[in-house]
């Protein structure tokens, strides 16, 4: 196994025949135990090639355009960017990712609906036409700082509003004064967006695309030549979550937007391309045994009270869990140590080590009793924003070490492409 450091924060490694991410994750521990026992991530880019795979050959009427926000890792939109995957930006930040990898313009979206006029200035400097919208001011003020804009406009689903107290999107009853508004301000309305939040019954596509081809045919009425149908996200991250999609899906889209209509769909694989693709590998450094009280709060134990015991981990969510503070779901952990079939478990909670009441990583799971040094792995963290970590007081957020052997098997010139990048 054959690895270096660069810039980035990142161990990148050529991992031999054979050699597996358990077996890339048992090395770093073993570097680990030696060391300092940092908190690291492994990224199986070849994890995220098989991904892209899947898509194409389940959904290959819809181009993905990948959300940046779900994963900025620069990895990550390397591999996607040599792949020709489209990517959709929600601030100049990632506008700016994007284009260092030479994605083409054509290739990019700028969404959100509440956009700073500097991002929407630095779209117009940067031949970024397509544009999201979905109020009247945003509007206007695309029209000022960009008038060569290409918009979409952004319509609320009723599973959105079941899923949220703050609705994003217009409805449809609104959609017509702002095809008309953008009509005064002689801006072009080339298309429609739409979300449908994730683990949804994928039969919520019904009213969605009905909607959709409603907000079209007023668009066309009113002359202009709609180009573009994105379908959104909320794909699940496993493979039979995106062919129950793909059977709700396609038979509406064959309805209300058939080949011949010569509309492109697009949409937004965040989580399914990236969440299976990293995982997290945290060390135990604190420990506390308590018991809770018949309101569930922690109390001092007596011998008699059944044992909870409270760890501390080394990274929590000012750091790799930071997704947590967004509302997502962090995975249940596995022991990376060999317990006996025998050894019981116990109700536990898992800390970060900022002492903060919100950095609480996980509130309950069932563990064996762990100690000080021991480690816990994270799988399925690629959505879960580690790549953004920032961690607490000067230490260095976690190194992320890349595992390309398996673009060898899928994607060769790829693999080239991509180790040429770091090794140039």
């Amino acid at each position: 196994m054959k690895g270096f450091t660069d810039e980035r924060n990142y161990v990148v490694e050529l991992l031999d025949g054979g050699t597996t991410i358990e077996d890339a994750i048992e090395n770093h521990i073993y570097e680990q135990a030696l060391a300092e026992k940092n908190a690291f991530v492994v990224a199986n880019l070849g994890a995220l090639m098989r991904q892209h795979v899947v898509w194409q050959s389940t959904m290959p009427l819809v181009r993905p355009f990948y959300p940046v926000k779900c994963n900025r890792s620069p990895a990550v939109i390397e591999i996607l960017a040599a792949l020709g995957v489209g990517f959709v930006c929600s601030n100049k930040t990632e506008l700016s990712m994007v284009l260092n990898h030479d994605v083409p313009t054509e290739n990019i979206i700028l969404s959100g609906v509440c956009k700073q006029l500097s991002h929407i200035k630095y779209a117009a400097k940067n031949g970024i036409n397509y544009l999201v919208c979905d109020n009247e001011a945003d509007l206007c003020k695309i029209a000022r700082a960009h008038p060569n804009a290409k918009l979409l406009l952004q319509l609320s689903t009723e599973s959105q509003a079941e899923e949220a107290s703050m609705v994003f999107g217009c409805s449809v009853k609104r959609c017509r004064h702002l095809l008309e508004t953008a009509r005064e301000l002689g801006m072009d309305v080339i298309g429609v967006v739409f979300q449908v939040p994730s683990c949804k019954d994928p039969q919520v596509y019904t009213h969605a695309l009905a909607d959709a081809r409603c907000v079209f045919d007023m668009a066309e009425e009113l002359g202009f030549h709609m180009e573009i149908l994105d379908i959104g996200g909320g794909f699940g991250t496993s493979e039979f979550q995106l062919k129950q999609t793909h059977a709700a899906v396609i038979p509406l889209l064959e309805a209300h937007f058939p080949v011949v209509s010569a509309v492109h769909i697009i949409a937004e694989p965040g989580t399914f391309y990236v969440s299976s693709c990293f995982t997290l590998a945290v060390n135990v450094i604190g420990k506390k045994m308590v018991a809770r009280d018949l309101h569930g709060k922690a109390v001092e134990r007596t011998s008699t009270d059944e044992p909870e015991f409270l760890y501390y981990l080394n990274e929590g969510v000012y750091g790799s869990f930071v997704g947590k503070l967004l509302g997502n779901t962090v995975p249940s952990p596995t022991v990376h140590k060999t317990f006996t079939a025998d050894e019981p478990g116990f109700f536990s909670s898992l800390w970060g080590p900022s002492c903060d009441a919100l950095d609480q990583v996980v509130e309950h799971c069932l563990l064996p009793e762990l100690t000080v040094g021991d480690w816990l792995i994270f799988k399925n963290m690629g959505a879960s924003g580690q790549e953004e970590a920032g961690t607490i007081g000067d230490a260095q957020k976690p190194p992320v070490i890349l595992n390309i052997l398996f673009l060898v098997f899928f994607f060769s010139p790829v693999c080239v492409f991509f180790c040429c990048l770091f090794f140039v």
